[in-house]
């Protein structure tokens, strides 16, 4: 309904990840993410706001309810910290290949080895 009806370009690309609506159907929490920087996120959050009233009249013609929720759009952080989760457990990673790459590395370089710590079978008569 927002990518459809709400003709205003601030809205930007966003994503509704999940809807919270009270018991009494009173109040709508939409939650969004939003494509770009905190800029492009500050654009579409004043554009939605806008659009609040507009998608709450176009909501209730479909829903045929008493009384339309209102509706509150709010920034979902959730999807971001995620992100940021996953970006770590990326780095860990690397350094772990890195390390594990670097440790087999080390055990196959033959010039590595101490001379006086080779043993052969003479040495153990």
């Amino acid at each position: 309904m927002i990518a459809r009806e709400v003709h205003d370009p601030g809205v930007g690309f966003v994503t509704i990840t999940r809807v919270a609506v009270t018991p009494d159907l009173q109040q709508a929490r939409v939650y969004y993410t939003a494509l770009g920087d905190e800029k492009a996120r500050r654009g579409s959050e004043r554009a939605l706001g806008r659009a609040a009233a507009f998608l709450r009249g176009k909501l209730g013609a479909r829903l045929r309810l008493k009384r339309t929720p209102e509706i509150e759009f709010v920034y979902d952080e959730s999807i971001a910290g995620q992100d940021r989760i996953e970006q770590l457990l990326s780095e860990i990673r690397a350094a772990d290949h890195a390390a594990a790459a670097e440790s087999r590395r080390d055990a196959s370089d033959p010039s590595d080895t101490d001379p006086a710590q080779t043993h052969t079978d003479d040495d153990q008569s």
